[in-house]
């Protein structure tokens, strides 16, 4: 990015699993990619949960986040989110307890309210039919902040009397979101804010306009953050860029059908029968994506900062071989002009 517009760049990963990629493989490339991130100077590695999807391998994302911290030793690990619909906060709070006591100072805790997955998935997560209302993630969220700062709930609250362990200094908690509910909700908690433009990107603007309205300081924090996840492929040039983008678009198609599968290849999408229709919607989909040559994406990356006044970048990189994605951060990089990162976060506490 330009020399007068730098923020921070860290990672987002899905640990997407190609056709013809095993899951070991697709993890093992995972770890690598955190390594390389790391040396490369990225803020924090990220992993996100997802459920029911052959194609993602991240749906165990605090094993994952366990194991991308033990390979790593400065950048900052956490979850994009953990979704917390899908788990009790008690266990949230337990397994964040002991990262943050295997490896302190770098964890990160964000916070999603979508369950990650289709509602039949859903339900067998949860063991439960209902959705969860507004109200309950309001209720769990207050549970969960409760239980990482080690305090103690009213007499009368069901879980008096209740503490999670192992103790370990707070991570810094992140909510995320796609829509303004989160935003508003970061903002009156005085909490930073991630927000998804890799998929809601009419919202973005919106959504970090009403968090920066709604934010009230807290302890530690006095001022607004916000993190904006966004999809990139940078490549050596446009074409081979948008050959590698082209996955992407055939992946989301089968996805937003209901019909989810490995991470397919840059041929696959090739010898695909598109039809009008489908070729349309999926670039609807992926149209706020960032593809192209170190030239087009640092356009596309400085445009995207003036929209949004983002105060670090997200880079989320899918491609069907893992060292296509090593290669994309190792551009951005230079896009950058990344340095070793402080282990501690550029802004962020």
């Amino acid at each position: 990015m330009s020399p007068t517009r730098c923020v921070p760049l860290s990672v987002l990963d899905l640990v997407p699993v190609g056709t013809g990629v095993t899951p070991a493989e697709a993890i093992r490339g995972s770890l690598e990619l955190a390594r390389r991130a790391e040396q490369l100077g990225y803020t924090r590695y990220w992993l996100a949960e997802h459920h029911g999807m052959p194609g993602i391998a991240s749906s165990a994302t605090t094993l994952l986040i366990g194991q991308v911290a033990a390979a790593t030793s400065t950048i900052r690990v956490g979850s994009g989110g953990v979704m917390l619909p899908n788990h009790a906060p008690l266990a949230v709070a337990e397994q964040f307890g002991t990262l943050g006591v295997l490896f302190p100072g770098r964890i990160d805790l964000g916070i999603g309210r979508a369950p990650g997955t289709d509602p039949a998935t859903a339900r067998a997560l949860r063991r439960a039919a209902g959705s969860l209302a507004v109200n309950d993630f309001a209720d769990r969220l207050a549970e969960l902040t409760t239980f990482l700062a080690g305090g103690a709930f009213a007499a009368d609250h069901p879980m008096h009397g209740v503490a999670a362990f192992p103790q370990a200094p707070t991570p810094p908690l992140w909510l995320l979101g796609s829509s303004g509910y989160s935003a508003q909700v970061a903002g009156m908690l005085g909490l930073p804010f991630a927000f998804a433009h890799h998929f809601s990107a009419a919202n973005t603007i919106p959504a970090l306009d009403l968090y920066r309205r709604s934010f009230r300081g807290s302890p530690g924090r006095e001022r607004p953050y916000a993190i904006v996840a966004t999809a990139v492929i940078c490549a050596d040039d446009d074409d081979q860029a948008q050959w590698l983008q082209a996955p992407v678009r055939l992946a989301m198609l089968r996805l937003r059908g209901g019909r989810p599968g490995m991470f397919p290849s840059p041929q696959e999408a090739a010898d695909h029968p598109w039809t009008p229709q489908e070729r349309a919607a999926a670039e609807n989909i992926t149209s706020s994506h960032i593809v192209g040559s170190p030239m087009t994406v640092r356009a596309g990356l400085d445009a995207l900062l003036d929209a949004t006044d983002a105060d670090e970048i997200m880079i989320v990189t899918n491609t069907q071989q893992p060292a296509d994605r090593v290669r994309s951060l190792e551009l951005v990089a230079e896009i950058g002009d990344l340095a070793p990162a402080d282990p501690a976060g550029v802004g962020v506490g």
